[in-house]
């Protein structure tokens, strides 16, 4: 090895090596710290970050394009988001706050695109219209419901509605090949819904803040302990795999970012607000098809209803997805059981999660869901032609020999303590912060990635509101909806999302 190689070892070592003091620490190399980090660095350009991964590389747990369908949430299709109220009519409040979100998503990736900061937006997002699909009268019934509720908002109003089984054909031909033609179908369509590669995204994200010299990203590196100290600053024990030594970093705030790793270091970091949360985890796999020929007749990401006793992020989906460059069919999910908390985690990961703090919560989420207990068995059983069967109310002339199975990420769902219940299971993300907004963590699962940046903003205002003034400005530079009332204001809504939808090319 030439000294010149040597150097450069020496060199990556260092650069791999963590501060020993940093302003900010951001714990899991996913989408969520990756947002966090390019916000804060672009609000204070000074604040020393480091960025800590277990794993070899970032963006290989729930970020990796083949953990996460991969859809942008925006709930455009998704009837999980639009809950048929005991009178009939349907609430839409989740799904404009959803769609909000999402649209500041786009609002921030739009103006780091023209900042130079992400690359061709084809690498990581591309438009692929959201659909809805249901049979059976009462669900037709529902979705003409759920469509006249939100067609008539201006979030909603390019969707569009049909029960003619020939306008489905030619939405998406796979859906009524071979279907009985006096079964009951209904479809929504909305053209501008979004496929992404959160994968791409999280690395070009932290590619952009690796480049930084007061930035630094240490991969292989595992979160032992957390401990508060006199002075309220945070110091963390972190243990680098590749070369067996542990290192100890403090900060004043700290991120927990880690997906299924957060809730055991929540625990660890002893906050009152971490009391009483459990995880319970499902474990997903979809089928996936390569073939051009059936690729080709689907384009869309169609959304069904989910089973009963399903949780809410099971709802059965057949999907195009476009991952560097190549179109595939993604249909499921069907979920399983294992109780690690990452596809790379433990098998005690979930009994060593139950503390005395969260043990009711964790029986009452037991007791009262045993139809989704039911349903886990039921789907841990599923044999290969099973899945085919499931896929066929979907795509009824679907072959077995045209799909392989997948497993996706790892999901830990949220137990969180209820007063009248004990506790309950909570579907969706949720940020947990200290008091004194030195650390927050980020439990739960969908929506998830797609909401990054509203989520991100609101550990800011949850973790930085003495810095709110001064960085207002900026935050409306980078995500205009920051400071304005799109779900009111019809005319800034039209205005912002055009601008970055056509920076985004979608």
């Amino acid at each position: 090895m030439s000294h010149h190689q040597d150097t450069k070892d020496d060199d990556l070592a260092l650069r791999r090596e963590t501060m020993e003091e940093a302003d900010v620490l951001l714990i899991g190399g996913g989408v969520m710290s990756a947002t966090l980090g390019v916000l804060l660095h672009q609000l204070d350009p000074t604040l020393n970050i480091q960025i800590v991964e277990a794993l070899a590389d970032v963006a290989r747990e729930s970020s990796n394009p083949w953990n996460n369908a991969g859809t942008g949430h925006a709930a455009l299709c998704e009837l999980n988001y639009t809950k048929q109220l005991e009178d009939g009519s349907v609430d839409i409040s989740k799904a404009l706050e959803i769609n909000e979100a999402f649209q500041m998503s786009k609002q921030f990736w739009a103006y780091l695109t023209e900042q130079g900061i992400l690359g061709d937006p084809k690498d990581f997002i591309n438009a692929v219209p959201h659909m809805s699909f249901v049979r059976g009268a009462k669900n037709v019934s529902y979705l003409r419901k759920r469509y006249e509720q939100m067609q008539a908002h201006h979030f909603f109003q390019d969707m569009e509605f049909t029960d003619d089984a020939q306008t489905i054909t030619e939405w998406t031909p796979l859906m009524t090949q071979g279907r009985n033609p006096n079964e009951s179908i209904a479809a929504t369509r909305v053209q501008s819904g979004t496929d992404i590669n959160f994968g791409s995204l999280t690395q070009q994200l932290v590619d952009y803040l690796e480049d930084k010299d007061n930035i630094k990203l240490a991969t292989n590196h595992i979160v032992k302990d957390l401990k508060r100290q006199k002075n309220g600053h945070w110091q963390i024990k972190v243990r680098n795999m590749t070369r067996g030594v542990n290192r100890k970093i403090t900060a004043p705030f700290v991120f927990v970012g880690a997906g299924g790793a957060s809730l055991p270091l929540l625990q660890k970091s002893d906050i009152p607000e971490g009391k009483g949360f459990g995880g319970f985890p499902v474990s997903g796999q979809f089928l996936v098809c390569d073939n051009p020929e059936i690729v080709s007749k689907h384009e869309a990401k169609v959304y069904g209803k989910a089973a009963v006793g399903a949780p809410p992020m099971s709802v059965p989906h057949l999907d195009t997805r476009v991952i560097d460059g190549k179109k595939s069919l993604l249909f499921g999910p069907f979920a399983g059981f294992s109780p690690k908390f990452l596809k790379s985690g433990s098998l005690l990961d979930l009994p060593s999660s139950v503390k005395i703090s969260n043990l009711i919560p964790m029986l009452a989420v037991g007791k009262d869901n045993l139809d989704l207990t039911r349903y886990l068995i039921e789907q841990c059983m599923l044999t290969e032609e099973d899945r085919i069967d499931t896929l066929r109310e979907f795509f009824p002339e679907a072959e077995l020999e045209n799909w392989r199975l997948e497993t996706a990420g790892q999901r830990v769902q949220i137990i969180k303590k209820d007063q009248e219940k004990g506790g309950i299971l909570q579907f969706g993300t949720e940020i947990v912060a200290a008091e004194d907004g030195s650390i927050a963590a980020l439990l739960g699962a969908s929506p998830g990635a797609s909401c990054s940046v509203s989520v991100m903003l609101d550990v800011i205002l949850k973790c930085f509101p003495h810095k709110l003034d001064q960085w207002q400005e900026k935050l409306t530079t980078m995500i205009p909806g920051f400071s304005k009332d799109m779900k009111e204001d019809v005319m800034a809504y039209r205005e912002i999302r055009k601008k970055a939808n056509d920076v985004l090319g979608i």
